[in-house]
């Protein structure tokens, strides 16, 4: 036996985990095999988006390349830049590195890309929109390929009952960057046996995607992350409830129509966050600034105070986990099939805070006022909880907590957040009569605050010195342009930096 250093096409994939990365090289791997070619695939595993994606490595050797049938070609176990063929990327962002590290060339790859996005780790932990522009990112691929499949590989999968790496293999039949037939490729995946149906569709459809013409793929929006960040949906003619029609009477009546559409989705979310009840405290407090006659502040108005009326609080965590609508969506995230067991297990950090906040609202500050019993209690309370929401243990425990929905209002953290909301229309209602530009800034500011726990400490607090800053601007030349740059400045980083440059910037005074 002999060595030979023949022509091989070199293919790389980079995919995160739980993408089908493996399956992917196997399945690639065994076509060829069964085709007479020689293959080898290695890997080099990344921690997700921290250090990179699992990067895989195939080298394809045809048997006319052999130079004799008992020769062995050499193989390398690693990507080189500028010597790759093919290229794979499950996620968009890491189709973008591979072209940073040189792996896309465009006299000779062969690029094949998802356009959908995991967040990385940075993009999450931003306080405001902390996402990466994603149209940059396409025009990079569309001018360092010599080849460009890309589109939505996560959607079309899941829109076939599939995962991922089926429509990649897919778009990779379809793209002719194999010398083998669009048979050769189903017929591997019918010999895997697993999922067979959803992957032989999925790949299909990619398939077809790819013969055509490079679509524009649509990027992503601006995301705020209040969940009404879309465009409203028209206000309906009649409720679903009867109990609710004379609210949406109300709005038509008593509110200017540009925000009819905004009202409509405010109310349907305190309405799905508490009752009918707090639907009309909703629309009361809306109401407040319809005397100003400007449509913008009264739809502004219906949104901050919706956000801000359904804050998170445990009752509200545990209720949104426990919904069926959320296991329907795990289990298409996850392409499960109907005879498949899926579960979560969810993480839960209360402090003494959120579990005091359950309480009534006299027992609670009782608690308070004895430090040796909150001191005993908050080492014991202040711990970290792992809940199998999946098993009937965990699924009661959390329905408990939901259920206690019903008590909320006489808990002493919805007796804070009224107070504190009320604090904050105060100060917008107090400057809307001789700025109003500036009073709606002040509703915009609310978007500060969310979550729970350490998250809301921080917002709440961030909040409040907004609040004292939008005090002192009152009369102030662009007073409401200044606002909106501490605003974004607040939700720029975690640490603050830039708030404080900010601030600085505007000579804001340092004791407010």
């Amino acid at each position: 036996m002999s060595l030979s250093k023949a022509r091989s096409i070199n293919i790389a994939i980079l995919a995160l985990g739980g993408q089908g990365g493996g399956v992917l090289v196997d399945w690639i791997v065994g076509m060829a095999e069964h085709e007479g070619w020689t293959a080898q695939s290695t890997s080099v595993a990344g921690v997700a988006q921290r250090t990179g994606a699992t990067i895989y490595y195939v080298e394809l050797v045809s048997p006319q390349d052999r130079p004799r049938p008992d020769a062995q070609p050499v193989l390398a176990l690693m990507a080189v830049p500028g010597d790759v063929d093919v290229l794979i990327a499950a996620e968009l962002m890491e189709a973008g590195r591979a072209v940073q590290r040189g792996l896309v060339t465009p006299d000779r790859t062969t690029l094949i890309a998802s356009s959908h996005r995991i967040f990385s780790v940075m993009e999450k932990t931003t306080p405001g929109n902390g996402l990466a522009e994603s149209e940059p990112v396409m025009q990079l691929l569309r001018d360092s390929a010599r080849q460009l499949v890309l589109d939505d590989m996560q959607d079309l999968a899941v829109k076939n009952g599939s995962v991922i790496s089926s429509s990649l293999f897919g778009a990779l039949a379809g793209s002719g960057a194999l010398p083998f037939a669009q048979s050769a490729f189903e017929a591997v995946v019918e010999r895997s046996g697993v999922g067979v149906k959803g992957s032989l569709a999925a790949l299909r459809a990619a398939a077809d995607l790819a013969r055509q013409p490079v679509a524009q793929p649509k990027a992503l929006g601006t995301v705020t992350g209040t969940g009404m960040d879309t465009a409203a949906r028209a206000l309906p003619e009649t409720a679903a409830a009867p109990a609710v029609q004379p609210l949406l009477d109300r709005i038509r009546a008593d509110f200017p129509a540009p925000a009819w559409n905004m009202l409509g989705e405010g109310l349907a979310r305190v309405l799905d966050y508490q009752d009918v009840a707090y639907g009309r405290e909703y629309l009361d407090r809306v109401a407040a600034f319809t005397r100003f006659g400007d449509a913008t502040t009264v739809a502004e108005a219906a949104h901050w105070i919706a956000v801000a009326m359904s804050y998170d609080d445990v009752i509200r965590v545990a209720d949104l986990k426990t919904r069926p609508e959320r296991w329907d969506r795990v289990r298409r995230e996850v392409a499960a099939g109907a005879d498949e067991v899926v579960g979560t297990e969810e993480f839960f950090h209360p402090r003494l805070a959120e579990v005091l906040g359950l309480l009534p609202l006299g027992l609670a500050r009782w608690v308070l006022a004895s430090p040796g019993l909150s001191g005993w209690l908050a080492p014991r309370l202040d711990k970290g909880r792992r809940i199998r929401a999946f098993s009937l243990r965990g699924h009661l425990q959390l329905r408990v907590v939901a259920g206690l929905r019903r008590w909320r209002r006489g808990n002493l953290r919805h007796a804070e957040e009224m107070a504190h909301i009320q604090q904050w229309l105060d100060v917008a209602l107090a400057i809307a009569p001789h700025d109003l530009a500036l009073a709606t800034e002040v509703l915009r500011c609310r978007r500060l605050v969310k979550g729970y726990s350490d998250t809301h400490a921080r917002g709440s607090s961030r909040f409040d010195r907004l609040m004292r800053a939008a005090q002192s601007l009152r009369g102030r030349e662009g007073a409401a342009a200044a606002l909106a740059s501490l605003r974004e400045a607040a939700l720029r980083d975690a640490e603050g930096k830039a708030l404080e440059q900010r601030w600085s910037a505007l000579q804001l005074p340092a004791a407010i």
